[in-house]
């Protein structure tokens, strides 16, 4: 992290990911995602992350869509709260 910037390289999507944001938490390691490619999807949370990164609604994540099963996604990646407002502020997400 560059002292007089304040601006951290954080992880970007690869061709086949997208950022997206929490809107509910269904229970499980199932959550409901507003995909910034304008699509809805459930995203399933996998056991790697299950009990060492809690997601809540709101937060910012980084989900791989599924390529059988395009309405569902499994979430790659989550931002922290700084992260995700350096994301609005270069204009990444809305």
């Amino acid at each position: 992290m560059s002292e007089e910037s304040g601006r951290k390289n954080l992880r970007m999507p690869d061709d086949n990911e997208v950022f997206a944001v929490v809107t509910q938490h269904n229970g499980g390691n199932h959550v409901q995602l507003r995909c910034m490619d304008g699509k809805e999807r459930m995203g399933r949370i996998p056991g790697r992350m299950k009990y060492r990164v809690w997601i809540n609604e709101g937060d910012v994540v980084l989900v791989e869509p599924w390529d059988w099963q395009d309405e569902k996604g499994t979430i790659e990646w989550r931002y922290s709260d700084q992260d995700a407002d350096q994301l609005r502020r270069e204009g990444h997400i809305e």
